[in-house]
């Protein structure tokens, strides 16, 4: 069937929220929450003796869970009339359905849209088997990388829109762990695109650095990327 995730593109906003003259979120006293001092490098290599799709699948369902619980921590702050877009900085994210069209909608519309599309992914036998002798599909892989691409998005737009609850909750460890975790599998694998996550990379950069690195060939921005440039240029993908 065709899958209405692969569809989203970004835009830019056209507005310039408050939050991008200062990121909470980025304050070395808020970095450092962590919920373990575990190192993520290690916990996201591929076990000897695990096959590569069965570690996809067990890992990209615990972070569709982990995030979705993440976002209802702060699902009642993210409404129609808050966040009329689903923004992350400048950037816009437009939601495409199962025949290409583009819907407007607001940012929890977007997340419901998310998540009920990837429940239904790693629901359906066909493509996330848990049946012995059932085989993966073919486009497995592409499918896991338009689902973390969507995870993505939630994440950024809660640090980006959220972060102030998120804090006041004293959630904000929960979810620097949860992050540094996705983003170092993601880049173990190769299943987010340097492009798609620029938005983030000041995040990723003070965040990822000190849990197993970065690797090299996941952006080419480094740790400028963070600068006023970075964040107003766009990619229409």
């Amino acid at each position: 069937f065709l899958w209405a995730m692969g569809k989203s593109k970004a835009k830019p906003n056209g507005k310039k929220p408050a939050a991008e003259e200062r990121k909470a979120y980025l304050e070395p006293e808020h970095t450092k929450a962590r919920i373990t001092d575990f190192q993520f490098k290690e916990l996201v290599v591929l076990p000897r003796e695990i096959d590569l799709n069965e570690w996809l699948a067990s890992n990209t369902t615990t972070f569709f869970h982990h995030i979705n619980l993440q976002y209802s921590t702060i699902s009642e702050f993210c409404t129609g009339e808050t966040c009329q877009t689903m923004a992350v900085c400048n950037t816009q994210y437009y939601w495409y359905d199962e025949r290409g069209k583009k819907v407007k909608c607001t940012a929890p519309q977007y997340v419901d849209f998310v998540m009920s599309s990837v429940q239904k992914l790693v629901t359906d036998e066909d493509v996330f088997p848990t049946k012995y002798g059932r085989e993966f599909p073919s486009s497995f892989e592409s499918l896991v990388r338009k689902i973390c691409r969507h995870l993505f998005h939630v994440l950024a737009h809660i640090y980006w829109a959220h972060f102030k609850e998120t804090l006041a909750l004293e959630l904000h460890g929960h979810l620097n762990t949860l992050y540094v975790h996705f983003i170092l599998f993601a880049r173990e694998f190769n299943l987010l695109d340097p492009k798609e996550t620029a938005v983030m990379d000041d995040l990723t950069e003070v965040l990822c650095s000190g849990a197993g690195g970065v690797h090299s060939g996941g952006s080419g921005d480094g740790a400028g990327s963070g600068g006023p440039g970075a964040q107003n240029h766009v990619k229409e993908r």
